[in-house]
């Protein structure tokens, strides 16, 4: 799984009251990418195995994760969820993550160390950038940021791009130092480095739906990769992949 969310809640509907065993991949420490931990049913209960992964940022996992998940901010720690929980840290390196082949590369965005993450079962693989501020290692071409030599090898020839897409380009220069990217960015990554499809993702809050699928229609244009709106709940299949969706 990755990052865990307050969506991370409903994997437990999915698993069908099945315990959760495996692997939760977080690509960052922001609220909005953790805070489902201690809501998430089917890995706090006796016979659950959870292994919780983060960017290595000099600090030992379980200590970063109780700064949000401690007395008096939150009533339990992390080490008070029933299961086999374990945590650890990753660094950029390739590694395996319950069969499935993952690379991982730092990307920027403000307020912590930020992994943008390559998966691969051997046959379908997709990227996942969920957090990105290109701009920030420069304009690019267009002025919406570098195609910058992490995102290009996450995205080069994936299956699918799943991408930071909260801004419009004419959104982005009023809120260029708040990490996120210009959903054209998405687009133009995705071109350039071969992708089937791009999955615009990380939605502004204040935008409705009919102005993210507006979004969506204005990017794609013939030639391109296939653009698609992130919706939840939403189940994609690669190819012949395993569980890639």
């Amino acid at each position: 799984m990755l990052d865990a969310g307050t969506g991370l809640r409903r994997l437990s509907q999915v698993l069908g009251g099945e315990a959760f065993v495996g692997t939760l991949l977080l690509g960052h420490l922001h609220w909005d990418h953790m805070m489902g931990l201690p809501f998430f049913a089917a890995g706090d209960r006796p016979d659950s195995r959870v292994r919780v992964m983060v960017p290595e940022q000099g600090e030992d996992a379980l200590a970063l994760l109780s700064r949000a998940m401690a007395p008096p901010m939150f009533p339990i720690l992390p080490t008070d969820l029933r299961g086999d929980w374990t945590f650890e840290t990753y660094d950029e390196t390739t590694f395996d993550a319950e069969g499935f082949t993952v690379t991982a590369r730092e990307i920027p965005h403000k307020g912590g160390r930020t992994m943008g993450l390559r998966v691969s079962d051997g046959r379908s693989s997709l990227a996942y950038l969920s957090d990105h501020s290109p701009h920030d290692l420069g304009p690019g071409d267009d002025g919406l940021g570098a195609l910058h030599p992490a995102a290009v090898e996450l995205a080069q020839g994936v299956d699918l791009l799943i991408h930071d897409a909260q801004y419009t380009a004419h959104e982005l220069p009023a809120r260029v130092n708040w990490g996120h990217a210009a959903a054209n960015y998405s687009v133009t990554l995705g071109a350039a480095c071969n992708v089937g499809r791009v999955l615009l993702f990380h939605h502004d809050p204040s935008r409705t739906d009919d102005q993210v699928f507006a979004m969506g229609e204005q990017l794609q244009v013939d030639g391109g990769p296939v653009v698609e709106v992130a919706v939840e709940r939403t189940v994609i299949s690669l190819g012949g992949s395993r569980s890639l969706s």
